[in-house]
């Protein structure tokens, strides 16, 4: 069994970054980068409306949804502490702010309230973020070491990788939960499975496992996975763990609809749906973020739920209001339906913004918008980072100078992006081949 953790020594040595977070301020071309972490990627319409003052009063009024459901302010000037403080006081940061950076967890917007979830799983994210926070020694993790906790919704983000990830799946009546090391349910089989009321000591097992076995220069966890196989690793998280993990054979988590997390959504409670809509490749600003967190207050129930697709939900709607939060967010420019060409487009900040982006990706993105076939899924990035995606999309251009992109198409055989599939296009040129090949092999 793994030592008390009250024993653990409390001096750690955090591993170097240049992440921003919310009391780390990281500068870019457009001015500093504020994240903000927010737990379950919900924030209050007051919370809200207090991001829309910060990015207006100390920065450009630029703000971005990220794709693990966390918001960013961008162009901030030089007053750092007077931001941080405004934020801080409406109550966006952690308790303990050496825990800053490490609480990445990731859940479904749809947490408890989605009428396919197998369990509630807010709770036990309670949990985990509440040792995160308050236990030194996790703090040592990296500040891209992220955790991800899926109960079952058909509202859940399944491709993003991450160091660790659990789904909940039924065994025999009761509810488990299934995880792996360095991937995502959406491909991947888990390792094994724990009783869902073990899932608190399963994630402080790993992220202790992880943290004495790692190191240094090994931040994620495919890091460790090149030393010590996953077979090892799981044979030494069981002497950790109070109960005894089960293997799991056959299980596939179901897939989601996709763009579900636009329009009306429904809701487990009765009379009840969550509304949906996303920002223009996911930038708003000032005006309008103030503008959403007031008609969660006049016809939602006053909180927000970010999305890691980059977009708003509004729960708790009384679905005789539906259609006219829906109409008031279309009102305000949001994109409320796949058909809606820019709900399809993902794109980085570019070279507006970034130092290593070779061309304007917004900007060509919404030149791209109006050319793009339907059901055309498409990611512009601006260099090989690929930060607005965190995983591959099925189309990726990829900048290789202003205004000039390579083509790639998804292969689960070919590493990085995928296959090549042309060179140097110009954004005309890709409308142009995309609306010439809209049921050629540049489709999954």
């Amino acid at each position: 069994m793994n030592e008390p953790q009250s024993a653990r020594p409390c001096f750690v040595t955090p591993r170097p970054s240049a992440c921003p977070g919310l009391l780390r301020i990281v500068a870019a071309r457009d001015g500093g980068i504020c994240r903000i972490k927010l737990a379950g990627g919900v924030l209050s319409a007051a919370q809200a409306q207090a991001v829309a003052t910060a990015a207006q009063t100390y920065a450009q009024g630029v703000i971005e949804v990220t794709n693990r459901a966390n918001l960013q302010i961008r162009g901030i000037g030089a007053e750092h502490q007077a931001l941080i403080g405004e934020l801080l006081g409406a109550g966006l940061g952690p308790a303990n702010p050496a825990s800053d950076d490490v609480r990445n967890l990731m859940l479904s917007p749809s947490a408890g309230l989605d009428p396919q979830m197998l369990c509630d799983t807010r709770p036990l994210a309670a949990q985990i973020l509440a040792s995160l926070e308050n236990l030194p020694h996790l703090h040592a993790l990296s500040p891209k070491f992220a955790v991800s906790l899926d109960g079952g919704e058909g509202l859940a983000m399944l491709e993003h990788p991450h160091d660790l990830w659990l789904s909940a799946l039924r065994l025999d009546g009761q509810v488990w939960l299934g995880f792996g090391l360095a991937g995502c349910p959406a491909h991947d089989a888990p390792l094994a499975a724990v009783p869902l009321e073990h899932g608190h000591a399963l994630v402080i097992a790993v992220l202790e496992l992880f943290l004495d076995l790692a190191r240094p220069e090994q931040a994620r966890m495919r890091h460790l996975l090149q030393d010590v196989p996953a077979a090892e690793l799981l044979g030494q998280l069981q002497a950790r763990l109070p109960v005894q993990w089960r293997q799991v054979s056959g299980w596939q988590r179901p897939t989601r609809e996709a763009y579900r997390h636009l329009g009306i959504y429904p809701q487990v409670q009765d009379g009840l749906v969550a509304v949906g809509a996303a920002p223009a490749l996911g930038r708003l600003d000032s005006c309008l973020l103030g503008a959403v967190a007031q008609l969660a207050e006049q016809l939602g129930d006053g909180s927000l739920h970010l999305t890691p697709w980059q977009s708003l939900l509004l729960p708790n709607v009384p679905a005789s209001n539906a259609g006219s939060v829906l109409d008031a967010l279309q009102g305000l420019g949001l994109t409320v339906s796949a058909e809606q060409p820019l709900a399809r487009l993902m794109a980085c900040t570019g070279s507006q913004g970034c130092a290593k982006g070779l061309a304007d990706t917004k900007g060509d993105a919404l030149a791209l918008a109006a050319q793009l076939p339907a059901d055309t899924a498409l990611h512009l990035t601006g260099c090989q980072r690929s930060c607005a995606a965190a995983h591959v999309a099925p189309l990726t251009l990829l900048a290789v100078a202003p205004g000039h992109y390579d083509l790639y198409q998804r292969n689960a055989q070919h590493p990085g992006f995928g296959v090549l599939r042309a060179r140097n296009l110009t954004i005309e040129a890709v409308g142009a081949l995309l609306a010439a090949d809209t049921r050629s092999t540049l489709h999954d």
